[in-house]
């Protein structure tokens, strides 16, 4: 037998209309049921900003009992429109990584192992760290010029921080004399 075109969307028709009018027999009042229910049915909705670089995309976090079930992107926000890039996509999956650090960790020099330590120790050592550094590179003057200036420091600031964090690091830098000042987005 020849099937042609016409013959085709005729046989297409009729295997359609089968399909749709007998189910094959299968009972699917359980699925369809099931189809129904979203997971993010009862879910509230938080709208915030995506925290992976300074673009400013706006997601839509989905929350059930305080745990995060779902993000995606927020439609309403005029910098992503509704759509994520690959790290924005990702915000569940790291914020359910069990190997996400939570805590300050010090590994002292020359040994292999990490420490836990708490905040305010943390904090004092970086503070003692950058003043003694500063103090044994801070040149005053130079060639009888003021330079007020310690080029033993420097700064990267990272695509995750918005334009406020880097103007309030760039200015806390430039106070300490830091000439290495530098942010990752525009490399």
């Amino acid at each position: 037998m020849r099937l042609s075109r016409r013959n085709l969307f005729k046989l297409a028709g009729a295997s359609t209309t089968a399909v749709v009018a007998g189910n094959l027999g299968f009972d699917l009042s359980e699925a369809s049921a099931a189809a129904t229910s979203l997971r993010t049915a009862k879910a509230m909705e938080y709208r915030s900003i995506c925290c992976f670089c300074s673009g400013g995309c706006g997601v839509i976090a989905q929350v059930i009992d305080g745990k995060l079930i779902q993000c995606e992107g927020d439609p309403d926000n005029p910098s992503n429109r509704g759509s994520n890039c690959s790290k924005g996509a990702a915000v569940e999956q790291t914020h359910h990584n069990d190997q996400r650090i939570t805590q300050p960790m010090y590994r002292a020099p020359g040994s292999d192992r990490w420490e836990v330590k708490s905040w305010n120790w943390t904090i004092s050592q970086i503070g003692t760290r950058v003043k003694q550094t500063r103090d044994k590179s801070f040149i005053a003057e130079e060639d009888g010029v003021t330079v007020n200036r310690t080029e033993a420091i420097g700064s990267l600031g990272a695509s995750v921080l918005n334009n406020e964090d880097l103007y309030l690091i760039a200015k806390f830098m430039r106070g300490l004399g830091v000439t290495y000042l530098e942010h990752q987005a525009r490399i």
